[in-house]
């Protein structure tokens, strides 16, 4: 057992947000917590980290039990960095322990080499040695390396200060550095946000082979999926666990809600046979004892809770009355440009593609491909070169990454109520109650609201375009599940033509028919679903670096086949390279002597009759730093040949 908590309570504003909770986190456990936004996920996340007190209540009172020395790595949606410091100054700060652990045997080598080294501080060398060697402190470089390079950053990041990134670099750094840091338990929340497709599925192979336990608060069900042994959902500030990934557990949720429902209702007619009978038969003397029996009876059943009711969802529909022609869509010789003047920037030249009625096409591609304008290119907002056609009779409805067209200082009732006047108020307030938002939230103003509620009011404005052409630019970004499944749906029942923008690859897998690829500054169309896309780019990958491997042994024999020509153009010559391959050989030989006598050092390093020797000790240390040299010194000796 990693962590353990029973009995958290905690309030806000009156809601009792997490009730009676408990969760228990074994090392190696892969969960996923999943619930509503607002249910409480990060706040049971912040008391699992000390981050957060929860709240006394009743006679229930919290405990958590944390394994001795248990190291937590958390990520926080917001997480912070040291800015004053390089991204390498950074990640090397994963390593603290090690580099002190270094720094010190190098003040014990240096007193080491005058003899001047006592007993104890023998000692101390030999457990620092043998801490540095476990914890392979020899390869932070490396390490390092493997997981920025993974996570986006090039050689180049590694002298930039950490200040000149943005927000999501600097996520994607906090996460770079959790890795390196590798805890016990990784807490980890929307880990996601920021990634593209490449880099999610770097993290996701990197962390499915974690040495440790991982709870994952995201959205992105493909992640869940890919990862997770068992989900926590949040409901109603209750926690309940289920076993397997994300997938399954959508299935047995709704086989547990049909259970408990069926449990209930059974038990509620049989109370009410009872009830029913006792209230018969009390009166009469005849059968006044066993209405008694019976009322025992009802007394002993150990009742069972009202399920909670299903909370109220979103209901998302989007209709159309005018039917477009087939042929819908042609783009031609379309560049996309951002920037005006001297500062304008050619992203992509020469697009050309087309689109038939009925047609959902996903668009995919790198942050900064152009993604979204050529959305705004598709709805004539921007200047462009080329052939934009619609069909007459097109109707455009369009979804806006970050609510562009929405006036931030309007209430959300007004905004609604301004785009169509005609509606009364309550048709208005029947609208938006459709898409959940209700109460208070409607008299707020949409600069204020959450990212969540602003695309609620957006879907709002989308059922009233009545458009037969959806054009979506990121529709799932900030919404909860559960939504994100209504949305789902209603894309799904749609017959209408759909192109949207998203990273969502469970969204694109499920809605999109076929694919418009930006990447390397070029748009490529793909007849097929995303899974079908993302196998071709493994295929591709995987034949481009067996390509890349295949032309280094060519070019490697080719050199071999010129060496071996010019070695033979003279008696002097074939003498040269006969020395220099014997030479090369005995050096080689001479590599592998000197590091199978490391490795027998470093080994006796952990037998206690070398540690508990001051003599044997210094002459196994001075031993290694001479084989160390020469090793150094061969290997130039071996590149010079080589070179020659």
């Amino acid at each position: 057992m990693l962590i353990s908590c029973t009995g958290i309570h905690k309030f806000y504003n009156g809601n009792h947000v997490l009730d009676s909770v408990s969760l228990t986190v074994e090392n190696r456990d892969r969960i996923g917590l999943v619930g509503d936004n607002g249910c409480g996920k990060s706040t049971l996340l912040r008391i699992l980290t000390e981050r957060e007190l929860p709240d006394a209540f009743a006679h229930d009172e919290p405990a958590i039990a944390r394994a001795t020395g248990l190291r937590i790595g958390y990520l926080a949606q917001n997480a912070g960095l040291d800015g004053s410091r390089t991204v390498l100054e950074e990640m090397s700060a994963a390593f603290q322990p090690l580099l002190e652990a270094r720094a010190e045997m190098e003040r014990l080598e240096q007193k080491m080499s005058t003899g001047t080294l006592s007993d104890a501080e023998t000692d101390e060398y030999a457990r620092l040695s043998a801490f540095f060697e476990i914890n392979d402190g020899y390869t932070t470089d490396v390490r390092i390396r493997t997981v920025l390079y993974g996570m986006g950053f090039g050689e180049e990041a590694l002298s930039r200060q950490v200040s000149g990134f943005s927000g999501g670099e600097k996520t994607r750094l906090a996460l770079c550095k959790l890795l390196l840091e590798a805890p016990d338990l990784l807490i980890l929340d929307e880990p996601t946000n920021h990634l593209d497709f490449q880099t999610v599925g770097w993290l996701e192979d990197y962390l499915k082979s974690w040495r440790g336990a991982l709870l994952i608060v995201s959205h992105d069900r493909f992640f869940l999926d890919r990862l997770c042994t068992s989900i926590c959902e949040l409901e109603h500030g209750q926690l309940t666990r289920y076993k397997g990934s994300y997938t399954a557990f959508v299935r047995l949720r709704e086989e547990s809600r049909e259970r408990q429902q069926k449990e209930y209702e059974a038990q509620q007619r049989e109370i009410a046979k009872l009830e029913d009978y006792v209230a018969r038969n009390k009166v009469r003397a005849s059968t006044a004892k066993s209405a008694k029996s019976r009322e025992k009876q009802l007394e002993k059943i150990e009742r069972i809770d009202r399920p909670f009711a299903a909370a109220k969802t979103a209901r998302l529909q989007f209709t159309y009355a005018v039917v477009p022609p087939i042929d819908l869509l042609e783009v031609r010789g379309v560049d996309l440009t951002v920037g005006h003047g001297t500062q304008q920037k050619t992203l992509m030249e020469n697009i050309c593609f087309t689109v038939r009625r009925g047609e959902k096409v996903g668009i995919i591609g790198e942050n900064g491909a152009g993604k979204s304008t050529l959305l705004k290119v598709l709805r004539n907002i921007l200047p462009h070169k080329g052939l934009v056609r619609w069909a007459a009779g097109t109707r455009l409805g369009c979804f806006e990454q970050e609510s562009e067209s929405l006036n931030p200082y309007a209430t959300v009732f007004d905004e609604l109520h301004d785009r169509y006047p005609a509606l009364s108020d309550f048709e208005v307030r029947s609208l938006l109650g459709q898409v959940r938002l209700t109460g208070e939230n409607v008299f707020k103003e949409t600069g204020v609201i959450s990212g969540g509620e602003r695309a609620k009011l957006c879907f709002a404005i989308l059922m009233m375009e009545h458009g037969n052409v959806l054009l979506l630019d990121e529709p799932t970004n900030h919404l909860d599940l559960s939504t994100k499944e209504i949305l789902e749906q209603a894309l799904a029942d749609f017959d209408g033509t759909i192109l949207f923008v998203s990273h969502d690859r469970y969204l694109l897998e499920r809605i999109a028919d076929r694919l418009l690829v930006m990447e390397n500054g070029a748009l490529t169309p793909f007849a097929g679903k995303f899974a079908a896309y993302q196998e071709q780019v493994r295929r591709r990958t995987e034949a481009e670096e067996q390509a890349a491997a295949e032309e280094k042994q060519r070019r490697a024999a080719e050199k071999a086949a010129e060496s071996a020509k010019n070695s033979f153009r003279s008696k002097e010559d074939r003498a040269k390279q006969a020395k220099r391959r014997a030479e090369q050989k005995r050096i080689e030989q001479e590599m592998e002597a000197l590091q199978q006598e490391q490795t027998a050092l470093q080994a006796s390093l952990s037998d206690e009759a070398v540690t508990g020797d001051y003599e044997k000790m210094q002459a196994v240390c001075t031993r290694l730093d001479e084989i160390s040299r020469t090793l150094d010194e061969l290997l130039e000796q071996l590149i010079e040949l080589e070179e020659a």
